[in-house]
């Protein structure tokens, strides 16, 4: 990991590779390490940055409310920080919503983005009250009764016993819990973000898992236009990455490949 210090904060992330730079963004309470099945076969041909988000892994929390804009500014103040003008950008859930929030402010510093397990959509009425509850939860019970209730719905049930849902697990106990409050706080309060999609000129691929129980496909693909792909991840709950990363690398490097015409 390295880190730099700027905005009166610290950004944890990884950096490998050489070439066109991607950036990856994990999800709510995960980290950098998410993507560990991804980056050694893409830094093959790429240069990877992975942060961990902000209050995730080894990165601050904001010191006061946030929102998914604020993590958005945060990742261009990071890529500011390294002098690199244009990315293409996969998030994955609540990275999803970043990368949209970044599309929609910084279009001028992306070649491409793509939504992994995630969705234009708001949160639904029902969704917000259990942000809500969920906050409440880590302020009076820990990080851990949360963590221990959460994973096991991002898996398909093929693969609840695999070794990576019990990494996923010590990943999301690490989180922060001002971190994981504040971050709940500013998925609840995000907007609608499909404008986005509907207007962008930019390549989108949307990735979806075809057991997923957090973000179902119809959450997903929820724009149809020429430059937006469509790939369903079979046999996958909301977590290709662990579950089925070949799969997912061979959407990713196909993608890429459209965009920088190599590799």
């Amino acid at each position: 990991m390295k880190k730099l210090e700027f905005e009166n904060s610290t950004i944890a992330y990884t950096d490998q590779g050489e070439g066109e730079p991607i950036v990856l963004l994990h999800g709510f309470c995960g980290s950098s390490q998410y993507w560990e099945e991804v980056v050694p076969e893409l830094s093959k041909n790429y240069r990877v940055i992975v942060p961990d988000l902000p209050g995730h892994g080894q990165s601050d929390p904001f010191e006061d409310t946030c929102t998914i804009d604020d993590f958005a500014n945060r990742i261009k103040g990071l890529l500011d920080e390294l002098t690199i003008q244009k990315v293409t950008m996969f998030g994955h859930s609540l990275g999803g919503y970043i990368t949209l929030a970044f599309a929609e402010k910084y279009s001028d510093r992306l070649k491409g983005f793509s939504l992994v397990h995630s969705t234009a959509f708001p949160d639904s009425d029902e969704a917000k009250k259990g942000r809500d509850a969920n906050a409440e939860k880590i302020k009076h019970e820990g990080i851990q009764p949360l963590i221990e209730g959460l994973i096991p719905k991002l898996f398909s049930a093929d693969h609840q016993n695999e070794t990576y849902v019990e990494t996923a697990k010590k990943i999301g106990f690490a989180t922060p819990p001002q971190g994981a409050i504040g971050t709940l706080i500013a998925m609840k309060d995000r907007p609608d973000r499909n404008k986005v999609l509907e207007t962008t000129n930019l390549p989108v691929l949307l990735i979806a898992g075809e057991h997923d129980q957090i973000i179902p496909a119809e959450k997903t693909f929820s724009v149809k236009k020429a430059t937006i792909r469509q790939s369903v991840i079979k046999n996958a709950g909301h977590m290709s990455m662990y579950e089925e990363p070949k799969e997912l690398i061979s959407d990713m490097k196909l993608f890429l490949s459209s965009i920088y015409e190599c590799c």
